[in-house]
This record gives C-alpha cells, sequence and structure tokens, in this order.
C-alpha cells in the first residue's frame, strides 16, 4: 500500500498516511487532494481547496501581465532621395513612436542603381540622428543589408530623481 507524507492548507503536518487514508481526510475536511511534491520519498501531498488555488494562480499571472511593459519595434522606410517635407513626416512619425517607448527602426532603401551610391543612404540617416538630438538613443548603427541601409534607435532612459 503506497504511503505519502500529508500537509493541510494551512502548513500543518498530518504524517504519513496511506493514500486512501489521506483521501478520507481530504472528503472529511472538503477539500482536494493534491500531489505537491511526486519525487520525494515519501511523495508529498497537501490538502487544499484546488479551484481556489488555481484561482489565485491565474489571478497571479493577470497581475504579472498588467505590470509587464511591451516594447514594440516600429520601422520608419525612406529612399535616398526622399524630399525634405518628406523626410520632415517621417522625422515626426519617428519622435511619436519614441515619445510612446517603442524603438524604431529606420530604414533607407535603395533602387537600382541607387546602390552604387550607399554614403546618399548615410547622410539620410546622419541627418536624422542630427534632427532627433537627445531624445533618443543610436541602438545599432547604420549597415548595409542587403538593399537597405537600416539603424535602430530606442528611446532615452528616464532618469529617476
Amino acid at each position: 500500500m503506497p504511503l505519502v507524507r500529508v500537509i493541510t492548507d494551512e502548513g500543518d503536518q498530518l504524517g504519513v498516511l496511506k493514500i486512501e487514508e489521506a483521501l478520507d481526510k481530504a472528503t472529511e475536511m472538503g477539500r482536494d487532494l493534491v500531489e505537491v511534491s511526486p519525487t520525494a520519498d515519501p511523495p508529498v501531498c497537501r490538502i487544499m481547496d484546488y479551484g481556489k488555488f488555481k484561482y489565485q494562480q491565474a489571478k497571479k499571472r493577470q497581475e504579472a501581465k498588467k505590470r509587464q511593459t511591451v516594447i514594440l519595434i516600429k520601422e520608419v522606410k525612406l529612399r535616398p532621395k526622399t524630399e525634405a517635407h518628406d523626410v520632415e513626416t517621417k522625422l515626426k512619425h519617428v519622435m511619436r513612436f519614441l515619445d510612446e517607448g517603442n524603438k524604431v527602426k529606420i530604414s533607407v532603401v535603395f533602387r537600382g542603381r541607387e546602390i552604387t551610391h550607399p554614403e546618399l543612404g548615410l547622410s539620410v540617416l546622419r541627418d536624422i540622428v542630427v534632427r532627433i538630438g537627445d531624445t533618443a538613443i543610436i541602438e545599432v548603427e547604420p549597415r548595409l543589408e542587403g538593399r537597405a541601409m537600416t539603424m535602430m534607435v530606442a528611446p532615452k532612459a528616464e532618469k529617476s530623481a
């Protein structure tokens, strides 16, 4: 006959009992018998309200999910020959994304023979960095990946006073 160590939901030890006796104690108390540590010798079981336990675990997970912050990566695409006014509009989008606390991937996409002049894309990205100023930090320096030159920008961490 298998034996188990039984603990009540208050933490009191009832000792080592046969499984049938432990089940009888649990039903007598109006609770469930839950195996807590199956690898122990003898295995440890707890007399508890399992439904209430599951409910509390779900509440804890929900509360932890509320407290976590999700950082998204937004992308803004440009071309080397994008006009100044359009760059201003894209820059406003970048600033808004940074204010919301998101990271921004800025890409300059080259088409056709534009790829022969990567310095044009680099100058566009450098101009954006100058205009952003102190509101963000460059997380990934500009680099050429295929037909696009990309750079990652993240919002500056808030200083705690």
